[in-house]
């Protein structure tokens, strides 16, 4: 390294050591952009697009509402970026702005300049914080997570969790509004099935394995159409049915279903067999309807979002896409599917 007098004094010294500093700095800079791309490629995008300062996520696709599901999913990434500060934003706007109720679940909707519009719980949401509470404490050796995990765990079975039906052990969508005269509603894809075996982990209990049995013995017995899929909403009554009151589709919610039985890794042949039928029945493998009616067969003109589309890819080819569009080409949810896509295709695999 050059360090005579004569250079020093000339100046040359001075602008070498500012090259070389911005070089280490670029360099660096660089580094990092890629190794946070390889622990979840995307997530950076998804950040800018979605996640606001003060660690709330918005969802563009309902006037940037914020909600228990999409924090809960937020969290989760982070885990799976290894990303603590943004763990940790997300976690203290949940809990300052959706911990509002008395029971130790969370107010699933937020709305901006109005706060919380709805008290009522997502089961789904509630999940997702738990079980990324529960990752969290693991990778960022924080207990404390641990801790708000199996009190969170807990209070979802004190709540939502019913034994005793026909169907075993269920799940309900939210504390209030899914007992209805007819029977219990319920959503299949709040089955988080990767996320039952973690949760008994801070919070030891038969009702998370009991979880698991109902919610294989629902997805293979709830099939309906042409195509044998689940609907988004479903009645829990003998035979199953499709939930009355509200469309009988197979669609944006139900396609989580194959997704977090790849995730726990337990799809099989015959588990995948009606989402296989669908997703390989249109002739155009460029096109995937974004909803199918499972009782009169029609089917949505308009092509699914990305991230649905990312779900067939993984589940045919166990591969997730090699391209896809910008994260601020898509809805919230579309995206943020996409990288849950990522993180399964990491994390789980067939039986």
């Amino acid at each position: 390294m050059p360090n005579t007098p004569a250079l020093i004094a000339s100046g040359w010294f001075l602008r070498w050591r500012q090259a070389w500093a911005l070089m280490l700095t670029c360099g660096w800079l660089l580094f990092s952009g890629a190794a946070t791309a390889q622990n979840l490629k995307g997530w950076d995008e998804w950040k800018a697009a979605f996640l606001q300062a003060d660690g709330r996520v918005a969802d563009t696709g309902q006037r940037n509402i914020s909600h228990s599901e999409g924090q809960g999913f937020g969290l989760l990434l982070a885990t799976a970026a290894n990303d603590k500060a943004a763990f940790d934003k997300m976690w203290g706007w949940t809990q300052a702005n959706l911990g509002v109720r008395p029971d130790g679940l969370f107010a699933w909707r937020w709305e901006p300049g109005r706060g919380v519009t709805d008290a009522n719980t997502a089961t789904d949401g509630d999940l997702f914080i738990a079980w990324a509470l529960q990752r969290a404490a693991d990778k960022f050796k924080q207990p404390v997570y641990k801790d708000k995990a199996a009190a969170l765990a807990k209070a979802i079975r004190d709540k939502v969790v019913v034994d005793g039906t026909p169907w075993g052990t269920v799940l309900k969508a939210g504390v209030a509004g899914f007992d209805t005269p007819q029977g219990q509603v319920v959503n299949l894809s709040y089955w988080v099935f990767p996320a039952f075996d973690e949760l008994n982990k801070v919070d030891p209990h038969p009702q998370w394995e009991a979880l698991t049995k109902s919610g294989l013995r629902l997805s293979e017995v709830a099939r309906f159409g042409r195509w044998h899929l689940p609907p988004d909403w479903l009645l829990l009554v003998n035979p199953l049915q499709p939930d009355p009151s509200r469309p009988p589709r197979h669609g944006y919610d139900a396609a989580r279903v194959p997704l977090y039985l790849y995730w726990a890794k337990l799809a099989d042949a015959q588990k995948l067999e009606p989402f296989n039928k669908f997703w390989t029945h249109f002739k155009c493998e460029a096109f995937l309807p974004g909803w199918a009616n499972v009782v009169d067969n029609s089917i949505d003109s308009y092509g699914a979002d990305p991230g649905v589309v990312a779900i067939r890819s993984l589940l045919t080819t166990g591969k997730t896409p090699a391209q896809r569009p910008p994260m601020t080409a898509q809805s919230y949810y579309s995206a943020t599917l996409g990288l849950l896509v990522e993180v399964a295709a990491k994390e789980g695999g067939r039986r």
